[in-house]
């Protein structure tokens, strides 16, 4: 069979760790002694192989002689082959069947999608834990294949491959813990479920980017979809409703999540942003990438109480209103009955039964008080949780710490006494000139001492005529004394 065209993975391997090109490093695993071989062969009589190989960018097409490849790479652990050209995994499966100590394969940005791949070529990719596809637009009947044929994968990384849907295939890989699969068309939760179904142990699984419109699922079937997920990642998520942070506690074990650039915190300031979360989701020790103390934690949790203070409350039972809800087929009937509604677009009328209700309600359809009682619920249960954890918190005061631009003192001249309001920013020279009618004295003969009423301390000497009013601590109530040189 001819090979094809282009550089082979042998050729390159020989180039670019040829002692010339790669100074023999000494150690377990980082050289390889190859006899002589054949005039015309391209292996060099030695060549240093270090247990990683980085081959990237470097216009790989073919795999080359498979003797010599198994010849060099026995050690080698790690391979990176992104961004060459290899469209045939006959050739991908040619170099990864030499290299029997292989867990780290990366294939990213290599045109394999113009190839179908056989479970036998799959198969040499067996002893791989770690694999990346990104941007090789690999079909996802591509991915099952490989997911049958490595029964031990712990990392599979599956970005830029423009996937709109997910497919899942006949049996589940139980053995995936991370999946990154960012930067693709994936916008609705029905197609993120199915990654739960597909892993079932998966403990990190990274959405950035892709724009994923809501989280439309139970609370108990979040659970069971994902029962071990610690980390998840849904920057630049589609999120708009705090219903959905809400749903992130329903991940038994979610110990760490980034929400970076989603619509819904997009109107609030960076510290409402991060404390507002952090209050809504008690079991998450790490936030946008930094660890949550106990001090930020307790800190957030008074924040979001003092946040939502000056929203009705009207003491809402909520554990009636859950126990109703549970009897009823749907927000609509529960409600009709709670506010006697005839039918839709007439006013509710009567909270009599609604345990606690406010005596409003939005008017029109049922519909819209539907959508009224779901943000009141969710924007307050948790509320009600940390009031019973903290109280119910006054606000903070405000304390304006601008520093004060004028002062009233007392001006003593001799057996006088004048109230005065200054200006602090001006300097000792300008106070002077204020003075100078006041006192009947020439700036150049007058002495100010300034004395702090607060202060245990006696006058202190205004000496310099440069220095600002404002750097003595000047306040209501001080006094400043003016002597004449010439007493």
């Amino acid at each position: 069979m001819d090979q094809p065209s282009g550089r082979s993975f042998m050729q390159v391997l020989c180039e670019k760790y040829s002692p010339e090109n790669f100074p023999y490093r000494r150690g377990p695993g980082m050289g390889v002694h190859v006899p002589a071989t054949p005039q015309g062969s391209p292996m060099k009589d030695r060549l240093n192989l270090p247990s990683v190989l980085v081959l990237n960018s470097c216009g790989i097409t073919c795999a080359g002689d498979e003797k010599e490849i198994a010849a060099f790479c026995a050690h080698v652990s790690e391979l990176d082959l992104s961004d060459n050209k290899l469209e045939d995994w006959h050739e991908v499966s040619k170099i990864v069947s030499n290299v029997p100590q292989l867990e780290f394969l990366n294939l990213s940005s290599n045109p394999l999608n113009l190839s179908v791949l056989e479970r036998t070529c799959a198969g040499s990719f067996s002893g791989v834990r770690k694999l990346v596809l990104n941007n090789s637009k690999a079909s996802w009947e591509t991915v099952h294949t490989i997911l049958q044929e490595l029964p031990d994968l712990e990392e599979l990384f599956l970005c830029l491959n423009d996937y709109e849907t997910v497919s899942c295939p006949s049996i589940c890989c139980p053995s995936l813990k991370l999946l990154h699969i960012t930067d693709n068309n994936l916008q609705d939760w029905t197609e993120i479920r199915k990654l739960g179904v597909m892993f079932p142990s998966l403990d990190t699984l990274v959405l950035a980017n892709n724009h994923v419109n809501a989280i439309e699922e139970p609370d108990d079937s979040l659970a069971r979809l994902f029962p071990n997920l610690r980390s998840i990642s849904l920057h630049k998520a589609g999120l708009r409703s705090w219903e959905d942070i809400d749903k992130l506690n329903s991940f038994p074990k979610l110990e760490e999540v980034r929400l970076l650039g989603i619509p819904l915190l997009q109107p609030y300031t960076t510290e409402e942003r991060r404390k507002l979360v952090i209050a809504r989701l008690p079991s998450v020790s790490k936030l946008n990438g930094s660890v949550v103390t106990d001090g930020e934690r307790e800190d957030s949790e008074r924040f979001f109480i003092r946040y939502y203070v000056d929203v009705p409350q009207e003491e809402v039972p909520f554990r009636l209103w859950m126990r109703r809800l549970s009897g009823h087929g749907s927000w609509a009937q529960l409600l009709r009955g709670m506010w006697d509604l005839p039918g839709p677009g007439h006013e509710p009328v009567s909270p009599a039964s609604a345990g606690g209700l406010s005596n409003t309600a939005p008017p029109g359809k049922p519909e819209a008080c539907v959508f009224w009682l779901e943000h009141l619920i969710h924007s307050h249960l948790r509320y009600h949780e940390l009031v019973t954890k903290y109280g119910k918190l006054e606000p903070l005061a405000e304390v304006d710490l601008r520093p004060q631009s004028s002062a009233k003192v007392e001006v003593h001249f001799n057996d006088q006494v004048e109230e005065m309001t200054i200006r602090l920013d001006q300097t000792v020279a300008e106070l002077k000139k204020q003075l100078k009618t006041l006192v009947q004295l020439p700036t150049s003969n007058m002495l100010l001492y300034y004395f702090d009423h607060e202060a245990p301390f006696g006058p202190e000497e205004m000496k310099y005529s440069s220095r600002a009013l404002h750097s003595f601590g000047i306040r209501d109530g001080d006094k400043i004394f003016v002597e004449s040189k010439t007493k």
